[in-house]
């Protein structure tokens, strides 16, 4: 069993034009090109049994039509595709039955980026996500960006000491572009991590020396579609030295292990 654990989908529609902005915003050449269609079509190539599909909404009036689509896509491949829903902090007075919502659609957690969505992870209207979210379902992150102060991965202690029970994903081995900081502060605190979007920038070691820092059991491969093929990046975790236990984690089990703790 494989799991990209994190990938981003959009509306046909709009794709091109989105996968287009992303690749502007980190300055990388955009192959693929964010539909539903084509992720299947690069993951059945690569061999990649299910992927966690998710997207971000940059205003609140974004959040409900998303999230609909992201349910609509897991129900149209039930068997390809887990969906985490998205959140705004401005969503305000709204953010409790937005929640209940992304339930009822079977969605499996919260996907938020703050860099996007520019709110600091630790500011007080996010803490309001979090009161709501805490026991309900896990938060996957953009972490990290050496440009902004949004997303800034130590911020995510100052979230864990208000509300211990958060289950958080740290996108990015917890700080893209920045590797390594907070990484000792996120391993500590019990934060899982993912590998997206982290290759491309590493050597195998330096690879390796992440996997050590915060440990097998709290891991999870992730491609970042549509700005990296998942081929490529499968065949790069698939050449690290890692036993075949310790891969097995990695490429499913943990998350598995995660999400079943919201089972309902």
């Amino acid at each position: 069993m494989i799991i990209d654990s994190h990938a981003h989908i959009y509306p046909d529609k709009i794709a091109h034009k989105a996968a287009r902005s992303i690749g502007d915003f980190y300055d990388i050449d955009m192959d693929l090109d964010g539909t539903v269609d084509m992720l299947l079509k690069v993951g059945g190539e690569a061999g990649v049994d299910k992927f966690l599909v998710h997207s971000v909404a940059t205003t609140p009036h974004q959040v409900r039509s998303i999230n609909s689509f992201i349910a609509k896509s897991v129900s149209e491949h039930p068997d390809r595709f887990i969906g985490f829903a998205t959140l705004h902090p401005d969503c305000g007075d709204e953010i409790p039955e937005i929640v209940d919502e992304a339930i009822s659609l079977g969605l499996d957690g919260i996907k938020l980026h703050p860099d996007f969505q520019k709110f600091d992870i630790d500011s007080p209207k996010a803490m309001r996500m979090y009161e709501v979210l805490e026991g309900r379902l896990p938060i996957l992150f953009h972490t990290g960006d050496y440009r902004t102060q949004y997303s800034k991965p130590t911020k995510i202690i100052k979230v864990l000491e208000r509300f211990p029970k958060l289950d958080i994903i740290a996108a990015h081995f917890g700080a893209w572009s920045e590797w390594g900081f907070g990484s000792k502060e996120l391993s500590e605190a019990g934060v899982y991590v993912d590998s997206s979007s982290s290759f491309y920038a590493m050597s195998p070691e330096r690879i390796m020396e992440m996997i050590h820092i915060f440990g097998t059991d709290k891991i999870f491969f992730g491609s970042d579609y549509p700005m990296w093929n998942v081929k490529k990046e499968l065949e790069t975790f698939m050449s690290l030295p890692l036993s075949d236990e310790d891969r097995e984690k990695i490429l499913h089990k943990n998350l598995e292990g995660l999400l079943a703790k919201y089972k309902r």
